[in-house]
């Protein structure tokens, strides 16, 4: 399918538009929208909230009479059943618009094409496919865990030049510089959940929230937008103490074990949080199984934070979708200890291949993301 420059235009603005609700919008998508009549853009809109209106509606409200017979670029495919609120098909339809351009097909099984096809059926020109990969990339979380049950999972560490995370004794702070620990903070407020194991929570005591002000988050311009991601712990049995931090902070705790003491667990849950008991591997728990139960509870993007331990299970799972590895310019030495726990890698062969995606300088240090190469 053949697009002109303009479509490519005006559906860039859109995926900017989408990208103003990259914080706010979980578990829904991000979602632009704009609306060209005659060459000239007549209406915009995003979508900001679950529960609040899609974008499309936003989009025709201010295009008011001038949709009709316009063209409407929107970043993901209009939805085509009632949820939270009305169809936006129907709302593009009874505003008369002439042509959608999406720029792809929506991945949730209520929709994936119904809502194209109930708009060609009714005469408008649907073509779809525009800025595709750029959609998707905006909403990786919600397009894999609609495709394959489980969210999508970023690793984040930080480590020095040498690779490593932690002096011998364990001790880590702080091995980065304030400016890379402020984009921790972004990458926790656009997350669903952040993923730890208790070792981590007994040895450190932390809080895995968002400490930015509302005021300092992208897209937040109201308190009670910014979100807490869900705190989740790795818990097999139990251990977690009913005093931790975490449990005292606002948002929600959720402890995952394959061996639920029967005490212990109501004394965690008179804290308020949530224990949920999942099947067990070898005395731990299915990181399988793990990531299906976020994928069930509408978690679209998970930032593990955890030691090298556990990352290296869940990289040894191929469960990881991206590392986001923040490396300072100093060296702590080979007693320190490493990026992972990967037992059993003996020859050259086993490398784990990476495929680094992106590189750049936060404050003194620089970011490094990379995807598994295969």
């Amino acid at each position: 399918m053949s697009f002109g420059a303009a479509d490519h235009r005006h559906m860039a603005r859109a995926l900017q538009l989408a990208q103003r609700g990259l914080y706010t919008t979980d578990p829904n998508p991000r979602v632009g929208c704009v609306i060209v009549k005659d060459g000239r853009v007549v209406g915009e809109g995003f979508h900001r909230r679950a529960g609040e209106l899609h974008a499309e509606p936003l989009a025709l409200a201010a295009a008011g009479d001038a949709a009709r017979g316009a063209t409407v670029y929107v970043t993901l495919e209009p939805c085509c059943h009632h949820g939270r609120t009305p169809p936006c098909t129907d709302a593009l339809l009874a505003a008369g618009v002439a042509r959608v351009v999406s720029a792809m097909e929506d991945p949730n099984p209520r929709v994936a094409g119904q809502g194209h096809a109930l708009l060609r059926e009714a005469g408008v020109q649907v073509e779809t496919g525009l800025l595709k990969e750029e959609s998707r990339a905006l909403n990786p979380g919600f397009a894999q865990r609609m495709e394959s049950g489980r969210p999508y999972v970023r690793c984040k560490l930080a480590a020095s030049l040498d690779g490593r995370t932690a002096m011998a004794s364990g001790e880590s702070q702080w091995i980065t510089s304030d400016a890379a620990r402020r984009d921790v903070q972004l990458l926790r407020a656009r997350s669903s959940a952040v993923v730890t194991g208790v070792n981590t929570v007994v040895a450190d005591d932390p809080s895995l929230n968002v400490r930015l002000p509302p005021a300092e988050v992208p897209g937040v311009d109201a308190p009670d937008l910014l979100r807490q991601p869900v705190r989740v712990i790795l818990d097999s049995r139990l251990r977690m103490s009913p005093e931790a931090k975490m449990l005292r902070l606002p948002g929600a705790t959720w402890v995952l074990c394959s061996q639920a003491h029967a005490e212990r667990r109501r004394v965690l849950e008179a804290t308020g949080a949530r224990v949920a008991e999942l099947p067990g591997r070898e005395g731990r728990l299915d990181l399988q199984a793990v990531f299906r139960f976020l994928g069930e509870e509408q978690i679209n993007e998970v930032l593990l934070e955890a030691g090298p331990t556990l990352g290296g299970a869940v990289l040894s799972e191929r469960l990881i979708d991206e590392l986001v590895i923040y490396i300072a310019p100093h060296l702590m030495g080979d007693e320190s200890r490493g990026l992972f726990r990967l037992p059993g890698l003996q020859r050259m062969c086993e490398r784990i291949p990476l495929a680094v995606t992106d590189v750049r300088r936060v404050g003194s240090d620089f970011r490094v993301t990379a995807k598994l190469a295969c």
